[in-house]
């Protein structure tokens, strides 16, 4: 629930960083880096809420949108909300996050329940492990994300609902079909293939 003092927190945060980026806009030298500063600030404190208990990585994802706000601030269009703008821009730079680290942590979370690598090697285990990263990559993408953060990094479908926007109804039933989709590819990987009877 957002009470009257969220917002107006939020409203004096909007309006203190559009006044710096139009004045930096104008020239001002100082205050696009006042601007930049407070910008860290307030996306430290936006990603700790998202990434607990990840902390480690929230600096560098902060660096990622800054350098992306940085490059896209031309675009931005001053009459919509500043800090609207730059929370899309976070939520796209969180999901290719999010996209990076499922690879390692599906892996390891698959190979952890059932699907574990048979081969005694080190090349037999790195091919498996490679094979399943790839059926997780042929997966729709707003799958491969719900697979992610909801069975593997433990948020619930609200959380999810929430980030994404998406009514929990499809998240529950893209999450379904994903799950389902990579079972199927999963068991068709380990039967034996047609041509190695042969």
């Amino acid at each position: 629930m957002v009470t009257s003092t969220d917002a107006s927190q939020q409203n004096a945060v909007e309006h203190a960083l559009r006044s710096l980026l139009k004045r930096s806009f104008d020239g001002d030298g100082a205050a696009y880096r006042a601007f930049l500063d407070a910008l860290a600030l307030h996306l430290h404190a936006y990603l700790r809420r998202r990434l607990y208990p990840l902390l480690d990585d929230v600096d560098d994802i902060v660096q990622e949108i800054m350098l992306a706000v940085h490059d896209a601030r031309a675009t931005y269009r001053w009459n919509e909300p500043l800090t609207a703008w730059v929370y899309a821009i976070a939520r796209y730079k969180l999901t290719d996050y999010w996209r990076a680290k499922s690879r390692w942590a599906a892996l390891h979370q698959m190979l952890d329940t059932g699907y574990e690598v048979h081969g005694t090697s080190d090349t037999e285990r790195a091919d498996a492990k490679r094979d399943i990263e790839t059926m997780l990559k042929r997966l729709p993408r707003k799958q491969q994300v719900l697979i992610v953060w909801i069975k593997l990094q433990g948020f619930s479908v609200i959380e999810a609902a929430q980030l994404t926007g998406w009514s929990q109804a499809a998240i529950k039933a893209s999450l379904h079909r994903g799950m389902k989709s990579l079972t199927r590819r999963m068991d068709a990987s380990r039967a034996p293939s047609a041509t190695s009877a042969s």
